[in-house]
């Protein structure tokens, strides 16, 4: 029986799993999600810091009518603190520098003359703190910088340098494998037979599991019932999930339902009421997951966006329910009563993002994938969708 594609998504992202946490080399952490708060190890920034290259003088000074200034020292980025010994005088300081003693603001060069030892200031803009940042400005010693489950990026990266932290507990990736079945299939590098095809699936799973910064296995076993359990076996003692690609659909040789269930896998559904895809097969074993796709290459690619993504987010504690929308840019008509992923081209056109139908020839339509940028999910309660109408979208780009 089919069911609807809400209720598809609501029992996959009920069966979730935590794979626990490990300690990682900060650098190497990008794309990880984070699971543990990050704190200031001491105020930021840690010192009254130059913003300019300049020099440092007491304003009281400059209050009372002086504008030439003796320099008395350099105080370099990374040396220990100076003090300026005569508050007539200055010292140049460069930016990032600490703050000399006895001086409390810094007049960059480009507002300066110097001479004979004597920088001359040519402006009458000077305040308390100028061109200071001042130390616990931006946070103090102690206050959280990143909240756990946070996704890294190049920004955590540099705060965790900051702080000190060179490992970080992140989220342990999922041990995944990506099965392939069927006796018409050849490798990349192989000339396949007027019968034959080659392995296309496995790889395009492989490379969208890479934007997730997962690592993944391949394996491929042909149409043999007996040799087909015999693999799945081994796949479920040494994997978390195993994500298939064809052979869950009707044909003589669509053993994958049989024999997953004949290896002690527990089927929560097959066949959703969608299109492409419509075959889609979920179960577990135990904390083992089973995302079986249909084998046309577009389901495939649609139902691990759709279904195998947010179950993931989820897992590992990422938000995974603000859906992005687009406006459909054309009108369009799917009579059958199946909510429909239309492939688009999207469009940034003044703000919003429009979604242009791109014309394809079915579930088989490979090529056609590059040629799109997104799907635009077409709820099955209606056939005709007015240019304007706004759905949820799923991007690969």
């Amino acid at each position: 029986m089919l069911i609807p594609v809400q209720k598809a998504t609501e029992i996959i992202l009920n069966q979730t799993e935590d794979f626990g946490c490990e300690s990682v080399p900060f650098i190497e952490s990008l794309g990880r999600v984070l699971k543990e708060d990050i704190y200031a190890d001491r105020d930021f920034p840690p010192f009254d810091r130059a913003s300019m290259d300049g020099v440092a003088i007491n304003v009281d000074s400059f209050n009372k009518g002086q504008r030439d200034f003796i320099i008395e020292n350099i105080q370099a980025a990374g040396s220990a603190q100076l003090t300026l010994k005569n508050p007539a005088n200055c010292i140049e300081t460069m930016t990032g520098a600490v703050l000399p003693k006895n001086t409390n603001a810094v007049i960059q060069y480009e507002l300066t003359e110097t001479k004979n030892n004597t920088v001359t200031i040519n402006t009458d803009d000077v305040q308390f703190y100028k061109n200071i940042h001042k130390q616990g400005l931006d946070c103090k010693k102690g206050s959280e910088l990143i909240s756990k489950n946070t996704l890294i990026s190049a920004a955590e990266i540099g705060v965790f340098a900051t702080v000190g932290k060179s490992f970080v507990s992140v989220a342990k990736q999922p041990k995944i494998v990506i099965i392939s079945t069927g006796d018409e299939l050849v490798e990349v590098n192989e000339m396949p037979k007027t019968y034959q095809i080659r392995r296309s699936n496995v790889h395009t799973l492989v490379s969208l599991l890479e934007r997730l910064h997962i690592k993944s296995d391949t394996l491929h076993i042909t149409d043999d019932k007996e040799l087909l359990k015999a693999k799945i076996k081994t796949a479920l003692n040494d994997y978390d999930v195993l994500l298939f690609s064809g052979a869950v659909s009707k044909g003589k040789f669509d053993f994958i339902p049989e024999v997953l269930d004949a290896l002690g896998v527990e089927k929560l559904f097959h066949r959703v009421k969608q299109k492409p895809g419509k075959p889609f097969w979920f179960g577990k074993k135990d904390t083992k997951t089973i995302f079986a796709f249909p084998g046309n290459p577009v389901s495939t690619f649609v139902s691990c966006v759709k279904y195998f993504e947010p179950w993931y987010q989820k897992s590992v504690g990422l938000p995974f329910e603000n859906k992005p929308t687009a406006i459909l840019a054309s009108d369009f008509e799917f009579k059958a009563p199946l909510t429909y992923f239309l492939q688009v081209k999207l469009e940034n056109k003044n703000g919003c993002l429009y979604a242009h139908p791109v014309t394809g020839n079915g579930s088989g339509d490979l090529a056609n994938l590059a040629l799109a940028d997104a799907f635009l999910e077409l709820p099955a309660v209606r056939s005709n969708f007015a240019k304007g109408d706004v759905f949820p979208i799923l991007t690969y780009r």
